[in-house]
């Protein structure tokens, strides 16, 4: 194991997870804004479903990138 200070695969992992989490946060927020653009636009009950059941897929994907870059950061810290 590398043991320089600033470098090592730990480290990098807590970047790569923090990439990742940003990533996933980035999603979440381009959910959040398209559903309130949504309910600006005022549709009907059927358009809004269909809308909100086209964000969903999008948005469990996000919240997962963002828990699995999370995870990425906390075992490189515990590991490093």
């Amino acid at each position: 194991m590398d043991k320089t200070p600033g470098g090592g695969m730990f480290e990098t992992m807590v970047w790569i997870g923090a990439a990742v989490s940003l990533a996933g946060l980035v999603g979440l927020i381009w959910c959040i804004l398209r559903v309130a653009k949504a309910r600006r636009a005022k549709l009907s009950d059927d358009e809004m479903r269909a809308m909100l059941q086209s964000v969903l897929p999008l948005n469990i994907g996000a919240l997962f990138l963002s828990v699995i870059g999370l995870m990425l950061v906390v075992v490189g810290v515990i590991l490093g």
